[in-house]
């Protein structure tokens, strides 16, 4: 299947620079440390500047009662490629973090695959915003008997969303983690 390009997306990909010339393997690697994005079973697929596609194969453990893809894994996944977009076009030394988002859930995720598209479609010094679409791949009908696209995708979700610049000291990108213990209660306990 071919990778997606919006309209708007494809004229304004050449006014998006990463700042940082290895932003590729900067965003595998992190990706890569996701045990979040692991334990659904999502992959990274394209990575190109201020676009990212994530791959989520079908897999009942993360279904619904109705043997769909639960609703919070899409927007799970949405999420990922809306922040790693934005993370293509910061400095090496940047974190990226939704500080908004709204998803709308068009139609149930059910299909063999599925594909998220993660674009940016402002970027900033501190704050970008990002877009994200969900696509059921491999798809012949949905429940109500509609045709999929010509494709074979069938769109599922839509996110807008905004995510933050941070330090890699809070992102945990860099070599030493930061992190903030919990503040202890009057009896030692946390």
């Amino acid at each position: 299947i071919p990778p997606f390009h919006s309209a708007t997306f494809a004229m304004a990909a050449s006014a998006l620079q990463p700042q940082d010339p290895q932003f590729e393997a900067r965003v595998r690697a992190s990706f890569a440390r996701q045990a979040a994005m692991d334990t659904i079973g999502a992959r990274l697929g394209e990575v190109g500047p201020g676009r990212v596609v994530v791959e989520l194969p079908f897999s009942r453990h993360i279904t619904q009662q109705h043997g769909f893809i639960h609703g919070g894994i899409v927007a799970a996944a949405l999420d990922s490629a809306c922040g790693y977009a934005a993370s293509t076009l910061m400095p090496a030394e940047a974190g990226v973090l939704t500080i908004e988002f709204k998803v709308n859930l068009m139609a149930p995720a059910q299909g063999r695959s599925f594909r998220m598209v993660g674009e940016v479609l402002k970027p900033g010094r501190t704050i970008s915003v990002t877009e994200a679409r969900a696509y059921a791949l491999k798809w012949e009908r949905d429940h109500d008997g509609r045709a999929a696209d010509h494709d074979g995708r069938r769109p599922v979700a839509h996110r807008r969303s905004s995510q933050r610049a941070v330090s890699s000291s809070v992102s945990g990108t860099s070599s030493t983690c930061h992190r903030r213990t919990p503040p202890s209660t009057s009896d030692g306990s946390h």
